[in-house]
Parts: structure tokens; sequence; C-alpha cells
């Protein structure tokens, strides 16, 4: 497949996560706490998919059963664990300082991958991870120094969202050598599904579900923020490595901070959005120098194939 279509399919699903808080935010004024929204949001998001497979392509329903640990770390690290600590920050703050942090997730994958993948650090990745660390520093109000005032339980739980997020960028490259991107994706919802919905507590929330506004929220975050956005992921992670993909999903928080801007009314101070513009910058600077890099790799090849 050509790169480009990869980047943007890859782009598209990030911008479907951008859009989880719309019906989250819902969700909470209807009682949920953030718990049971991803429980909500696993239970469903795996049955609509495991309905739609079983009729259209049962085969690709199997797997091997030594890849479930990659499939139960993509499902309770990198989806449950994840959606909770950045539902929680949502909750606890608002909605664009929640993706400002949860974007801090290209840091973790640099460094992630120059363990497992043995990837150099460069220069473009020291400055684009000083821009990152700058820009939320401004958007969460660390910096001009004491004018802090997001709870630091906040800013910890953000970083985590970021961490966890990350992990699923490397793990579902792993696993996308063995499976379709579909099989990826649903195995990786029931496994946070089953891990979840034991102790949601769903069951008693009887009076909410009576709700149009509600049934129609859990489609949303279902169908756009889950089995589109993580099925166009995956399908990019195919294609694409898997830091280069982490760095595509600027186009979250750009989504995310309009949602909370012009839906939600979020106020952001110049400052904020200068560190909302650092962050989109670093991972451009990462994009470009990942290009430049791959062009290169390309014409060496090409070159030594020539001599041979």
């Amino acid at each position: 497949m050509n790169h480009y279509i990869a980047y943007l399919i890859t782009i598209i699903g990030a911008s479907f996560w951008g859009l989880t808080g719309l019906f989250v935010e819902s969700l909470y004024q209807h009682g949920f706490t953030a718990w049971e929204i991803v429980a909500l949001r696993l239970s469903s998001s795996t049955i609509i998919l495991i309905i739609l497979m079983s009729l259209f392509s049962p085969k690709l329903l199997r797997i091997n059963v030594r890849h479930l640990p990659y499939f139960f770390g993509l499902g309770v690290v990198s989806i449950v664990i994840f959606n909770w600590c950045y539902f929680t920050v949502i909750e606890q703050t608002s909605l664009s300082i929640a993706v400002v942090l949860l974007y801090t997730s290209p840091v973790f994958v640099t460094i992630l991958s120059r363990m497992i993948f043995k990837e150099q650090i460069t220069r473009e990745k020291i400055l684009s991870l000083i821009l990152t660390f700058t820009g939320c520093a401004l958007v969460i109000q660390l910096l001009p120094i004491g004018n802090a005032t997001v709870p630091i339980t906040s800013i910890i739980l953000g970083l985590l969202s970021a961490f966890f997020c990350a992990l699923y960028s490397i793990i579902g490259k792993f696993i996308s050598w063995h499976y379709n991107f579909l099989t990826i994706t649903v195995y990786a919802l029931l496994m946070g599904c089953l891990f979840i919905f034991p102790t949601s507590g769903l069951w008693k929330k009887t009076e909410a579900f009576q709700s149009t506004d509600v049934w129609l929220n859990i489609i949303g975050v279902a169908v756009i923020s889950t089995i589109l956005a993580y099925t166009l992921y995956t399908f990019g992670l195919v294609f694409i490595e898997s830091s280069k993909a982490a760095i595509l999903g600027a186009m979250e928080p750009i989504v995310a901070v309009l949602v909370g801007v012009f839906v939600f009314k979020d106020a952001l101070n110049s400052l904020q959005v200068v560190g909302i513009i650092f962050v989109i910058t670093s991972a451009f600077i990462t994009v470009f120098h990942k290009k430049r890099k791959v062009k290169l790799k390309k014409k060496i090849s090409n070159l030594t194939s020539k001599s041979v």
C-alpha cells in the first residue's frame, strides 16, 4: 500500500479518537463514572464488532493461544487502564488539558523505541521532546512557575494515560505481523471488556439506560471513537512505523481541543495556546525527520542493489 494512504487512514483514526470527549462529557452528565464509561465503551464495541465479523468474515476470529498475552496487553493495559486515566483527567480538569497531557505519548514511544528497537535519539527528537514538555507545562499552567491550577494527581494520571497509550503502538506493531487489523482490534477490545465488565456495576444503571441520549452517546463512543478509531489506527500500524503512527496522532489533540473549546467552552489563555502550538510543532518536527531518514535508507538500499 502507498504510505501516504496509510498516513491518511492513521490520521483519520486519530481524529475519531479526538471526538471521544464529546461523548464522554455527555455520559458524565447522566451520572456515569469514568470506570463505567470505559466498561460501556469496550463492551458495546466488542459486541458490535464480533457480530459483524461473525456474519461477514468469521475466519478473522481465529487466533493462536500463544498470542493472548499480546491481546491482554493491548486490551487491559493500553485500552482499559489508559481510558480510565484519560477519562478521570477529563472529569477532574477539562478535555483540552487532558488531551495535551495525553499527547506526551510520542515521548514515551521514542524512549520505548530506543529500548526495544534500538532507534537513535537524534537532535531533532531531543528538540521535539523539549517542545512537548514545555508545551504541556504551559497548557497545564505549571509555567510560569507558581501559576499551576491543575491538581498534581491529574498531571500524574495524564502522563500515565500517555504512557499506556504509547504501549498500544509498541505492542500493536508486534502483533500486526501475525494478524489482520480487524482481528487485533476485536481481541484487544474483548480482553479489555472481560477485564472491566465484572467490576463495572453497569447492571445497576437501569434508570440511566432508559434515556435515548445515553444510547446515542454509547453508540457514538462505540462506533466512532472506538471501533473506527482503533481499526483505522491499527490498520495504519501494519504499514508504517509505530513511532511514526504515534506522531501522526497529532490530529487527535487538534480535534479534541477544538471540541473542548467550541463545544464545551473550555477557556484557554494565550500561553496555553502557545503550549498547544509547541506540542503540535514537536510532532511535525519528528515526522519530517523520520521522512528524511526513510528516504535516506531507500537511497542507500537502491545504490547497494545497483552495485550488486
